[in-house]
């Protein structure tokens, strides 16, 4: 990841102030433990809920930065979650990097097109026949579409994920792709890479 790729970025401004703000709070509970002047109990409970909020603004914007260098496409990608986020549209997008994906994956329907917006949208259209596989972003191209990805190995049972969340963390655990989830039940996207999946920012998940 280059440095530049990610200097001056609003966002990272915000998560700085946030992170000031969290170690402010852990000074005053320290402060009010060793003084013994009132419970810290209340105040935990907001760092822990100001904790999940700073961890939503770092993947949102760790996640252009893990594009950046591979596509120049990343607004698109991000306007066309967004999108797809508020009308509850199920998609999964792989974005291919330093890694080739072809020997994890069981390819689709090749498409060879310019990656727009208004094109990834569409193929995730509920009753389009490629919108329940995955869709293969190289560099600045919809390289394919109805990918079949690799289940996770790890036993997920306890936190309810669905088929495209345990693809997406499969296909991560295997190479250094990243995938984008958005789910069709909820609107949530989260993006996994390294075989961890990342809650991001959305409209319809304001802070």
């Amino acid at each position: 990841m280059k440095k530049s790729d990610c200097d001056f970025s609003p966002l990272k401004q915000q998560l700085i102030e946030q992170l000031e703000d969290i170690v402010l709070h852990l000074r005053e509970g320290i402060h009010t433990l060793k003084t013994d002047s009132g419970c810290t109990l209340s105040r935990l409970e907001s760092i822990k809920d100001q904790f999940e909020t700073v961890e939503t603004m770092a993947a949102s914007f760790y996640l252009n930065c893990y594009l950046a260098p591979f596509t120049d496409k990343y607004l698109d990608i991000s306007t066309c979650i967004q999108h797809l986020s508020s009308q509850r549209h199920g998609a999964l997008i792989v974005i291919e990097r330093k890694d080739s994906v072809d020997p994890f994956i069981r390819p689709g329907t090749p498409m060879g097109a310019a990656l727009t917006h208004p094109l990834l949208e569409s193929i995730f259209y509920p009753g389009n026949p490629l919108h329940d596989g995955a869709v293969l972003i190289r560099s600045n191209k919809i390289f394919s579409a109805a990918n079949i990805l690799p289940l996770s190995s790890q036993n997920w049972s306890d936190k309810k994920l669905g088929t495209r969340h345990r693809a997406a963390i499969g296909l991560t655990e295997t190479c250094d792709a990243l995938v984008l989830v958005v789910s069709e039940e909820t609107g949530k996207v989260s993006f996994a890479v390294d075989g961890k999946l990342h809650p991001i920012i959305t409209a319809s998940s304001p802070l």
